[in-house]
């Protein structure tokens, strides 16, 4: 026995032990085809002298750490300051497969690259974080009963952004993260299966129509068999929790000994569709196949939970099964930064809490994340922006394996119906930007000329990779909108351009010229996927409050996000004289950002504007960033201006400057924005300004149309001779509509 093998089995998370002739074999009570080696493994830091030996089944592991897998190295506290490689091992019992039966080694993710080894023999490489990696193992199996599965896991910190080689997104770099933790380890579970003869390998499965009469499946698999020869492969849908088909079909196929790649289609009459929660249900269905060899016996099956949908972008407008949509919504990054370590109920949390915002969508920011997440977006109908794990600059290197990650990402959540678009990379900027240069003028002014010349000049990122990750998108999944990067501005030949990250108030820029930019430049309105502005938590107690005024601003710049020369600008520390007082303003100054910026790109609806996604939605560890929920999922105040400026219909009119002086003329325009997709009949709308002692009133009566945004009238008056605040008050009425308001402040100044 191999040292240490008892104590590692007395861990092992299987449903039920069975005794055997000298041994115990592994079994779970969900498939008896399966078995976990999830659980408490030992690992220790790589050297050349473990290297040579920590493979070998004899190899004494008991002095080793014992960490979890499912998880990142660093959540173990012996490895907590470890960059790796990590060297991994755990020992374990199998029965002999039965004759004709395979068997598979599948690790449903390691971060970032590794090495596995079976019973001393080298089983093959990994690369990719989210995808699985499977290996056939059945010889190794067969051979004995006790076996020893060995790995070596490397996640290289990337200290050049502008050429990075791991494609992590944003785990490796800092606009989510602490840009020096390491995403590193063996981070969701590893297993054993069993198949036939016959396995599928790679399955897909894309609904490519879904109109009131049809809805189809397209389905891609590779078919790995031992021997030539014709199988039969079943296909059927059910709705989902129903076993009962709608619609099935049996097809024979002549397979090649070995790998085989096999695409049909399946089709049901009379659909039942489904819908992003603002438009109608979200009915989901079971699309199975299975694999059937010469005896009839089912040699591997295969089921993907899917709705019938389409999704289309019309010069930057969705439509879902042909109906146009307004996208709100917001970008998440990782739910915790040590993503294994999320729960369940924390990755569902997050789409239950967009979607209470009103949020329509979420994009999920230059990473793809746990299956817990689509799933739950898929049962609440908030459509999903799917980046890839790509941000920023990469190596020249990595375009090969880049377009294989595309196609696997296809693979691994094409069926999902909230998946609406892909986008292949954030930002492709080959430049390595240290967050706290940009308190330098000096140094921003370098950075500005390097970034536009990113822009407008082909670059290798830009202009070879990611149009390489477009074509790989757009052949491996035509049903779904593919956008090559993410926030680049139009440049030259076509001036066309992508989605537009603006930072208007915090980059550059003062937050009430938002509106002006977008007038200015409404090529830049069409789709705004990233605004905003940082805010301190409420639960603050990483920055030391205690310290104030002398936080260690260089600690929480490079380990908790914050980006002091914004704050000297906008929200100046050094103006307040406790933490608490700081604190709230930031909190105010971004929950102007959010509220003005969206109610703007409301007023714009579909003249240009498709949609926009604030940045940020919810921080995934402790840290002041642009997120509008901290660590802990408590709001900041922006929350409640997401919530406000999202809901179904908003009434807004042109903000007033922040001062006025008496004796001036204003004229502000009033608009309705609604997304309802009917008609508001009777709709009352009406606008106090009030000063010190006085208000005036308007009002204005009529219908207002579906999905628009309306001009309601104009509030026209000349500023008294009051100084002080001056308000504005919207309300909005309508049947069967909630009343609506709106809220404005100008301070009128005193004469001299």
């Amino acid at each position: 026995m191999v040292a240490g093998r008892d104590d590692m089995r007395a861990n092992l998370p299987v449903a039920r032990r069975a005794a055997a002739v000298g041994r115990r074999v592994l079994t779970t009570t969900l498939d008896p085809l399966t078995v976990d080696l999830s659980g408490t493994w030992r690992a220790a830091i790589a050297d050349e002298a473990l290297r040579r030996s920590y493979t070998l089944d004899d190899f004494d592991d008991a002095g080793w750490e014992t960490l979890a897998v499912p998880g990142h190295w660093q959540s173990t506290a012996a490895f907590a300051e470890c960059d790796g490689p990590l060297l991994y091992r755990r020992s374990f019992d199998t029965r002999t497969p039965e004759a004709g039966r395979r068997s598979w080694l599948v690790l449903d993710g390691i971060f970032y690259q590794g090495d596995v080894w079976l019973d001393e023999s080298y089983v093959g490489a990994t690369e990719g974080y989210f995808f699985h990696h499977t290996f056939e193992v059945t010889e190794a199996l067969a051979a004995r009963s006790e076996h020893t599965l060995a790995l070596e896991v490397i996640c290289t910190p990337q200290l050049d952004r502008a050429a990075k080689r791991n494609l992590t997104g944003v785990f490796q770099h800092w606009d989510c993260h602490d840009r020096d933790r390491n995403p590193g380890g063996i981070w969701r579970p590893v297993r054993l299966e069993e198949t036939g003869p016959v396995r599928f390998r790679r399955p897909s499965m894309i609904c490519t129509e879904a109109s009131e009469a049809t809805a189809t499946v397209a389905i891609a698999a590779v078919v790995d068999t031992l021997e030539a020869g014709t199988v039969e492969i079943r296909t059927t849908i059910t709705r989902a929790g129903d076993a009962t088909p709608m619609t099935a079909q049996r097809a024979d196929h002549p397979l090649a000994a070995g790998e085989n790649q096999v695409e049909w289609s399946i089709s049901v009459a009379d659909p039942e569709r489904w819908w992003p929660w603002s438009l109608g249900d979200q009915p989901l269905h079971d699309v199975t196949i299975e694999v059937r060899t010469d005896g009839g016996e089912v040699s591997h099956r295969v089921t993907r939970r899917l709705g019938f949908r389409t999704v289309e972008l019309r010069n930057w407008i969705a439509h879902v099964n042909g109906e146009r949509l307004f996208l709100k919504g917001s970008n998440q990054g990782p739910t915790r930064q040590a993503l294994a370590d999320a729960s369940p109920d924390e990755l569902r949390g997050d789409v239950a809490l967009a979607r209470d915002a009103g949020l329509d969508f979420l994009r999920l920011h230059a990473h793809i994340t746990r299956p817990e997440v689509y799933d739950a977006a898929d049962e609440a109908g908030l459509l999903l922006w799917q980046d890839l794990p790509l941000q920023w600059g990469y190596a020249r290197g990595v375009r090969k394996q880049a377009v294989r990650q595309a196609r696997k990402a296809v693979e691994l959540l094409g069926h999902h119906p909230s998946v609406a678009i892909w986008c292949g990379h954030n930002e492709p900027m080959a430049i390595d930007i240290d967050a706290e240069a940009l308190g330098d003028p000096a140094e921003v002014r370098k950075l500005a000329v390097r970034a536009l010349a990113a822009q407008e000049l082909p670059t290798w990122n830009r202009t070879i990779l990611d149009r390489s990750i477009k074509r790989a998108l757009r052949k491996a999944d035509p049903s779904r909108p593919v956008i090559a990067s993410s926030g680049m501005f139009p440049h030259l030949p076509q001036l066309d351009g992508t989605d537009t990250h603006t930072y208007v108030g915090w980059y550059f820029g003062d937050e009430r010229d938002f509106p002006t930019f977008l007038r200015r430049l409404p090529r830049l309105a069409r789709f705004v996927t990233e605004f905003g502005a940082q805010a301190v938590p409420a639960d603050a107690g990483f920055c030391e409050p205690e310290r104030w005024p002398d936080l260690d601003w260089a600690r929480l710049a490079r380990t908790h996000n914050l980006q002091k020369h914004a704050f000297d600008r906008y929200v100046p520390p050094g103006e307040f004289a406790a933490f608490d007082e700081w604190r709230d303003a930031t909190q105010r100054y971004q929950a102007t950002v959010v509220k003005h910026h969206i109610e703007a790109l409301r007023k714009l609806k579909y003249r240009p504007t498709g949609g926009f996604a604030q940045f940020c939605f919810a921080d995934g560890h402790p840290a002041v960033t642009w997120s509008v929920l901290g660590h802990d999922r408590a709001p900041k105040a922006a929350h409640q201006a997401l919530v406000d400026a999202c809901r179904p219909v908003i009434v807004v009119c042109e903000r007033p400057p922040a001062e006025v002086r008496a004796g001036e003329r204003l004229a502000l325009d009033v608009h309705a924005v609604s997304d309802l997709h009917h008609g508001i009949a009777g709709a009352q709308v009406g606008a106090t300004v009030r000063w010190t002692g006085r208000e005036e009133t308007w009002a204005w009566q009529g219908d207002l149309e579906a999905d628009e945004c309306t001009r309601i009238g104009g509030i026209e008056f000349e500023v008294p001779d009051a100084p002080g605040t001056l308000t504005i008050d919207l309300e909005l009425v309508g049947d069967g509509l909630e009343r609506v308001t709106n809220h404005y402040a100008t301070i009128v100044a005193a004469t001299r």
